[in-house]
């Protein structure tokens, strides 16, 4: 088991106190949490587990990517995976947006924060293989799964992510054909990245259901 800490945002208005987040480590056999909602302290844990030396996979319960189809009229049909929730109905389009928003907020206070180089990947070999130390990541939580409150959601999330550990990239639940990653455009805008590629790949999504 490598020194991992899985972080996840279930992202919503920080003024309405929406915003929920959950921090999971592998303690003795078992899975610890921490739960809260200040946007602030989520990224400034995150900060400390990667100055720590930790590596950090960091979830977000919102569409992080979506599909660009040749044929205009799927421009708007769900991904692969996303069953009856497509990522362009009411609930999904909502949240990337939200997203969009907050993702950007949350690399760049890391960025400004981190008392360590920061490597961040979308590929869970590269942070097996020590060559990352942020695997970035879609919780996908719906159905029987979804709990009464925003921290909870992202408990969820995290403690899905545990029990699919190691082989996370088997647990990928949604895929698109030519993506376009959200989240690799926030890591751009935040500067965490300027590798232009990333505008084209999707991330793993772990789903809760």
């Amino acid at each position: 088991m490598i020194n991992l800490i899985v972080w996840a945002a279930d992202v919503g208005s920080v003024r309405r106190n929406n915003f929920g987040w959950c921090r999971a480590s592998w303690q003795q056999e078992s899975v610890g949490t921490t739960t809260g909602t200040d946007i602030l302290a989520f990224a400034s844990g995150v900060t400390d587990d990667l100055s720590d030396g930790k590596k950090v996979a960091i979830g977000f319960e919102c569409p992080l990517f979506v599909p660009v189809a040749d044929d205009p009229l799927f421009l708007t049909s769900a991904r692969q995976g996303d069953g009856n929730r497509a990522w362009s109905a009411f609930g999904g389009a909502a949240a990337l947006a939200t997203g969009l928003a907050e993702c950007v907020w949350i690399f760049e206070k890391i960025r400004l924060l981190a008392g360590v180089p920061i490597q961040p990947t979308f590929s869970w070999q590269e942070l097996l293989s020590q060559e990352a130390n942020l695997f970035i990541w879609e919780a996908f939580v719906s159905g029987s799964s979804k709990a009464s409150s925003h921290r909870r959601d992202a408990e969820t999330a995290t403690r899905t992510f545990w029990a699919e550990y190691p082989e996370i990239a088997k647990a990928n639940a949604v895929t698109a054909q030519n993506p376009y990653s959200l989240v690799g455009a926030a890591l751009l805008r935040s500067g965490l990245t300027t590798d232009l590629s990333v505008l084209s790949e999707q991330c793993i999504v772990i789903k809760s259901q």
